[in-house]
């Protein structure tokens, strides 16, 4: 009983161990050969580079990413409640989606301030 419940798993564990390491050698035996100092530079991609590999980047990106990971979450969170809402939900329940949506909307609000996009 435990072999038949569990011969899937088994043979799906064998699989994802063996398949890899057999595919890696497979491209290495039928790709192309081509070497070429042109493919040994740094962008590898046959283009001759032109100006710097490393950008700096200004701060500004990083907060918008940071602001769009807090959105995601919060529209799951907000996802979730609305699926389960009832109408016998308490007032506990209201309160405390108010609660969240607003500390999200303060973080958001002192973050945009910071990088003086709103005045308030």
């Amino acid at each position: 009983m435990l072999l038949e419940d569990y011969l899937p798993v088994l043979i799906f564990a064998i699989v994802c161990i063996i398949f890899p390491p057999v595919t890696y050698y497979l491209s290495r035996l039928f790709r192309p050969q081509k070497k070429s100092p042109l493919k040994d530079t740094t962008d590898e991609c046959g283009e001759v580079p032109i100006g710097k590999a490393q950008v700096q980047f200004t701060f500004q990106y990083y907060i918008f990413a940071i602001l769009f990971v807090a959105f995601d979450v919060v529209a799951v969170f907000l996802i979730l409640w609305a699926l389960v809402f009832s109408p016998h939900m308490s007032y506990v329940g209201i309160a405390s989606l108010i609660v969240f949506v607003a500390m999200v909307g303060l973080a958001v609000g002192v973050s945009l301030r910071k990088e003086e996009k709103i005045v308030i």
